[in-house]
């Protein structure tokens, strides 16, 4: 017994993994760190550099000078290898071949789903995506006094904690960066999309959770919410 209560205290007083993260909160689009700064994420396109032409290369080249030179705030580029996961893929082809009313043709989506799912399992194919990380950091910013980001320094959980009117302004003023930030991307012909709340989240499950996400997909936050409400 006593055996048991030792162990069962032991769980207890285990801390929890979001206490080494650095994260606060994901809500409205923005990541909200710990320390009271705030991030947006971008999803960016690739191009193939080599098969550009030399005129196309020192074009690409000189404006990603110009966009470094631009830009007065740090940022964070992210390159992430994912094996490839085709489940949507391979259940639109189900569908697609259980709606088929030609035989023939049936047979054929389905021997085409068997060989993307073995070509998939064997060749363990990776694919790459590509992120740009835009922090705000609110006790850095010029337009405010000395004194106020000397208090968000020594209270960075109280920052954590702002209003939704605090938060409003600070993000206004991330989503400033992050416009100058899509315009420099799209002068080197690179589509860029911001990350909604429920991307952060299952990008940030998956980072985590590499070995789990495959198998325990996430469900959507709208859902999420509905039920709690509920």
């Amino acid at each position: 017994m006593a055996k048991k209560e030792k162990i069962r205290h032991a769980t207890k007083s285990t801390p929890s993994t979001q206490k080494y993260l650095q994260i606060a909160e994901i809500r409205d689009d923005t990541v909200i760190m710990k320390d009271g700064s705030i991030r947006s994420v971008l999803l960016v396109s690739s191009i193939n550099f080599a098969l550009k032409s030399e005129d196309e290369q020192n074009a690409i080249v000189s404006a990603y000078v110009n966009f470094l030179n631009s830009m007065d705030s740090p940022m964070q580029i992210l390159i992430q290898s994912r094996k490839l996961d085709l489940e949507q893929y391979l259940n639109y082809l189900k569908d697609a071949a259980a709606k088929q009313t030609n035989d023939l043709l049936k047979m054929q989506m389905a021997e085409y789903q068997q060989y993307i799912t073995e070509l998939v399992s064997l060749g363990n194919i990776m694919t790459k995506r590509f992120y740009v990380i835009v922090p705000f950091e609110p006790f850095s910013s010029k337009s405010r006094g000395f004194w106020a980001r000397t208090g968000d320094v020594l209270s960075p959980t109280s920052v954590a904690n702002v209003s939704q009117k605090i938060f409003a302004s600070r993000q206004k003023e991330l989503f400033t960066i992050v416009d100058r930030v899509l315009s420099g991307l799209a002068g080197m012909g690179l589509r860029a999309q911001v990350l909604d709340t429920q991307a952060l989240i299952e990008l940030f499950y998956n980072t985590y959770n590499p070995t789990v996400a495959p198998n325990e997909k996430m469900e959507d936050i709208n859902k999420l919410m509905m039920e709690t409400s509920m």
